[in-house]
């Protein structure tokens, strides 16, 4: 990537987005600060890295649109708002060389992160792939969405999915191709999701690919296929990905998910492939958690994927170390 993008690999850019009305359950706006609280940022400095917390985004002073909003798509004025602003930030802190680290907030708050990381790689001249852990495939649009629910838009949005046109306003919409977003641990998609996936040949690595090839061969075709294409990765996180006995603070939990190493395996993969150059992490509800256990363990993986190990084994010889 052009050198104002790999400058400085080690710095971290921490953005809060305290949204949940892309959700049907309340509660994910306090992610930011349950993140916080279980020490993230403390954490990602212990292993020597650049850390500069922004805060929050509000959307306090950002004007509303005059758009028609679609007829199935629950706050769609309030995301629009969130969206826009959004974007705008995640393209202004790629710009600076630093890994953006989103903190949400329900997973609608991608179509404004990812959009904008999005942008600043199509500026640079690299293709951005999206690697979404999730249970859900979040493919619908307001033609096919059976909940009206925002948040299970977002993917689509971001493939250049008609029915949201108009959400980021005179932001630039910047679509990934239906080909560089790859689903993985996904165990819940509704009909009419499903088709629109099929017809658009879109990578699923549903939870029984998992379990019949395990989730390393499977990362490993994920990591080879970027580095084929010169492209880097974006990491959406969402932690209803992970089992809910592992992560109950989550408002759509759906049982069968990532096991603890299972979910450390992928981050420490993706760690060593030096692609990763912006991360989501979504859907964590205070609320609905365990005395801080989803929180902590979102944290512990997050540390993973920035290098922390369990041992000091040496670098693997095929480890990409970033430029």
């Amino acid at each position: 990537m052009a050198s104002s993008d790999t400058a400085s690999p080690q710095r971290i850019a921490v953005l809060g987005a305290p949204i949940d009305l892309g959700a049907s359950v309340r509660g994910t706006l306090m992610g930011p600060a349950a993140l916080r609280t279980a020490g993230l940022v403390t954490v990602l400095e212990s292993l020597g890295l650049d850390v500069i917390d922004y805060g929050d985004v509000g959307i306090a002073d950002v004007a509303e649109l005059g758009d028609e909003p679609p007829a199935k798509a629950k706050h769609y004025r309030q995301i629009q708002r969130w969206s826009r602003v959004l974007a705008r930030r995640s393209h202004e802190l790629a710009q600076t060389g630093a890994i953006p680290v989103f903190l949400g907030g329900d997973h609608s708050l991608s179509m404004g992160s990812v959009n904008g990381v999005a942008r600043h790689c199509r500026e640079v001249g690299r293709d951005l792939f999206v690697l979404w852990l999730d249970a859900h495939a979040d493919y619908n649009t307001p033609h096919t969405t059976i909940t009206a629910n925002m948040h299970g838009m977002s993917a689509a949005f971001l493939c250049g999915e008609p029915g949201l046109d108009g959400l980021l306003g005179d932001e630039t919409r910047a679509a990934i191709a239906p080909g560089q977003l790859e689903l993985f641990g996904i165990r819940s998609i509704d009909k009419a999701e499903k088709e629109l996936l099929r017809l658009r040949r879109t990578s699923i690595a549903d939870m029984r690919a998992i379990d019949e090839f395990g989730v390393g061969v499977l990362m490993r075709r994920i990591i080879d296929k970027v580095h084929a294409r010169n492209g880097v990765l974006h990491v959406s996180f969402d932690v209803d990905f992970l089992d809910p006995e592992l992560a109950p603070g989550v408002g759509t939990t759906v049982p069968g998910g990532a096991t603890y190493r299972e979910a450390h395996l992928i981050m420490e993969m993706l760690h060593d492939s030096g692609l990763v150059r912006s991360v989501d992490i979504v859907e964590l509800n205070p609320f609905l958690d365990e005395r801080g256990k989803t929180a902590r363990v979102a944290v512990e993986l997050i540390a993973s994927l920035f290098g922390q190990q369990i041992t000091d084994r040496p670098t693997p010889s095929n480890a990409i170390i970033p430029d």
